[in-house]
């Protein structure tokens, strides 16, 4: 028995009929009689998919948007019960599985909620004090990295669980955090305003040098102390490119209207007539 079903604080409820329904679906598309093209997936050719789907859930967010968050959680679910289904095909592991131990992992990494006995938690593991009074969310995020160390038996490095297919800003900024955790990080955003400005000369000094190597490595350290500045502003770098991205293409789309407007082309405008647009455009939408 799994620890959900050995706690009768849990209530389990069965599986719903359009979830049973949705994995029957999924079945049928793969069987020999199905779809093609679902039968010719495989769980790397879905990886693409998978993390496309994920980005439209934020967007969803982002827009705060429920008619779409709720399409695009169903696109994301359909994509996680057809990896499920190739595995189970490949006798590797069905979607029962993958929810058993998902339960597992939420009451192994709760204690203050289920108790260190019933969630299977060895107490030398972890902070003691945590366990007992993980009432505010620093206290229950140092819990669950204690408990996920405890849990990997591989790599005992602090930030080996980190995932390296994380989009890299997003990354950067798990990295940060979790260094914080342990107290390596700045107490002043004004050291951290100085790291970027150092970063910065020293990228406009690799530029000069036009080392290739140099550039790259230097660039890449801006990056990172600007992620990092975007942290201790308590923002998310990920989402403030994005909106960035987002500001950038709206900008460029009424450029383009407005050159096409005066009998210009994209492509035949030099960089001049393209500025002054651009310029005109930045003091028409300035708040």
């Amino acid at each position: 028995m799994d620890a959900a079903t050995e706690d009768p604080s849990i209530p389990l409820s069965p599986v719903t009929d359009h979830f049973a329904q949705l994995c029957d679906i999924v079945a049928k598309l793969r069987a020999p009689d199905g779809c093609p093209w679902d039968r010719e997936q495989t769980n790397a050719s879905l990886v693409s998919p998978l993390l496309e789907e994920a980005y439209e859930v934020a967007g969803a967010v982002y827009a705060q948007d429920d008619a779409n968050l709720r399409e695009e959680l169903g696109d994301l679910l359909l994509l996680i019960v057809m990896h499920a289904q190739i595995a189970a095909e490949e006798k590797r592991f069905d979607i029962d599985e993958i929810a058993r131990e998902i339960s597992e992992k939420l009451i192994r990494r709760h204690p203050h909620v289920f108790g260190a006995v019933g969630a299977s938690v060895s107490p030398a593991s972890i902070d003691a004090a945590d366990t007992a009074a993980a009432t505010d969310a620093q206290a229950v995020v140092r819990q669950w990295e204690a408990i996920k160390r405890d849990e990997k038996k591989g790599d005992a490095h602090y930030l080996a669980s980190l995932p390296m297919a994380l989009p890299a800003l997003m990354r950067a900024e798990k990295v940060q955090k979790k260094a914080a955790r342990v107290n390596f990080d700045w107490w002043e955003l004004r050291d951290v305003i100085a790291k970027v400005e150092e970063e910065l000369k020293e990228a406009k000094s690799a530029v000069a040098s036009a080392e290739a190597r140099m550039i790259a490595d230097e660039i890449g350290d801006l990056l990172f102390a600007v992620v990092n500045l975007a942290r201790k502003c308590q923002l998310e770098a990920e989402s403030l490119l994005q909106s960035a991205t987002d500001k950038f293409v709206t900008r460029f789309n009424e450029m383009e209207d407005r050159l096409r407007a005066r009998g210009g082309k994209l492509g035949e405008a030099n960089l001049e007539e393209l500025d002054a647009i651009w310029e005109e455009i930045k003091k028409d939408t300035r708040p």
